[in-house]
């Protein structure tokens, strides 16, 4: 049994002392071109642009693709977006494999595990533009919204999104639901940009950009909330 420990603590050890899992830089990223946040934004409306008027050209789908990313990849955007099965960011913003680094809880709230794994990709991928999307009707900000109204809680795990989501609902307790969504963006935009301690450095420098979107459900657009 000791001896059992004894071999994962080493393999633990050995992890984190990885280039992966520490500030080194990833041997594998290091001399590869970055794309600027604003050019970043540029594509993702491209993007959508192409999505919303039925013009999608799927990029980046191709065996060659899926052979160029088998050992690398360089996605120019990470999308922190609500698990709904109707707001699918690589479709939404028409874009291939290896182009958008996403992450996806339900309401489009970070915990700790979404945090790493943003600070992942901006620290070893190069990854400097962090898109938070949140979508029309959502329904774990109606969840939310509507037992807060009732003073109840949530069954199981549901409640631990309810209490991510609460800022926004009780500042916009008097409002619609979309606009509680939006103000649920913004809290994350925000919490993200004050993250230390990685990101908020790197945002304070200008080597990353954190903004928040909007989906439509009915036209398929996406309003960017703030693009500063």
């Amino acid at each position: 049994m000791r001896k059992t420990q004894l071999a994962s603590c080493l393999v633990i050890v050995s992890l984190l002392g990885s280039s992966q899992f520490t500030g080194a830089a990833d041997p594998a990223h290091s001399d590869q071109p970055t794309v600027a946040p604003a050019e970043a934004i540029s594509k993702l409306k491209e993007g959508n642009g192409r999505y919303t008027n039925g013009n999608l050209q799927h990029p980046g789908q191709t065996a060659e693709r899926r052979t160029e990313l088998a050992k690398t990849q360089h996605p120019f955007a990470a999308i922190v977006s609500c698990s709904d099965s109707r707001v699918p960011p690589e479709i939404v913003f028409d874009q291939g494999l290896g182009d958008l680094f996403v992450v996806r809880v339900a309401g489009n709230v970070i915990n700790d595990e979404g945090l790493g794994s943003v600070e992942y990709t901006v620290d070893h991928l190069g990854t400097r533009l962090i898109l938070v999307l949140g979508h029309q009707s959502c329904g774990a900000v109606k969840a939310a919204r509507e037992t807060i109204a009732a003073k109840g809680k949530a069954p199981g795990h549901i409640e631990s999104l309810v209490t991510a989501i609460k800022p926004a609902v009780e500042a916009t307790a008097k409002d619609d639901l979309e606009t509680t969504v939006k103000a649920n963006v913004k809290n994350v935009v925000q919490a993200l940009r004050s993250s230390t301690p990685i990101l908020k450095a790197k945002v304070d420098s200008g080597e990353i950009q954190v903004i928040g979107g909007y989906y439509s459900l009915d036209t398929g657009a996406v309003t960017f909330l703030d693009e500063k």
